[in-house]
């Protein structure tokens, strides 16, 4: 199938699928990663939300970007992923990836733990926060373009990421209390 471009060449479907798998497949899986906690969950998610980009690229309207589509594609499936009963019966077992930063071992260890209990509390929240905060801190996205992603109005997106924000610091208050 042929799938036309803004610029009147005319690409495959498959030309186009790959392009947007190399473009953006590395930030779905990070915005995947945040809302699962989990690498093997996430990368499911990541090919699912390519197949339904796949199924759907010729009814893009492109009242949006690709980068937008998509990501409210991964948003929408992070949140169909939690919702499954088995998902919300499993203990959750963050994991934190090894940096590599050339700090000390202990220095290293404490900034893991430290990024640990950071996703850990993220992830606690409820998901009209979480998906702002993520968006905001880990996509960089600015305000007009979280409202677009998550069809709502710049207001609500400030409310959210306010009140987000002190959820957030209330939880990781709290945690650092009980240690």
């Amino acid at each position: 199938m042929l799938i036309q471009k803004s610029n009147d060449l005319e690409i495959t479907s498959d030309d186009l699928l790959h392009q947007l798998m190399v473009k953006y497949g590395s930030e779905l899986k990070r915005i995947a990663y945040l809302y699962v906690n989990d690498r093997v969950e996430c990368e499911d998610i990541i090919q699912e939300v390519f197949i339904t980009c796949y199924q759907n690229l010729a009814n893009f309207r492109h009242e949006a970007s690709y980068k937008t589509w998509l990501i409210r594609i991964t948003i929408n499936k992070c949140k169909d992923h939690r919702k499954r009963w088995s998902i919300k019966n499993l203990i959750y077992k963050p994991e934190i990836y090894s940096l590599n930063t050339g700090h000390s071992s202990e220095n290293e260890y404490i900034q893991q733990q430290h990024s640990k209990e950071i996703i850990k509390q993220i992830a606690s929240l409820s998901g009209k926060y979480k998906e702002v905060l993520i968006l905001y801190y880990y996509q960089e996205m600015n305000m007009k373009e979280i409202s677009n992603v998550l069809n709502i109005s710049i207001n609500t997106v400030k409310s959210r990421l306010l009140r987000g924000k002190e959820a957030l610091k209330r939880k990781l208050e709290r945690s650092s209390r009980l240690e």
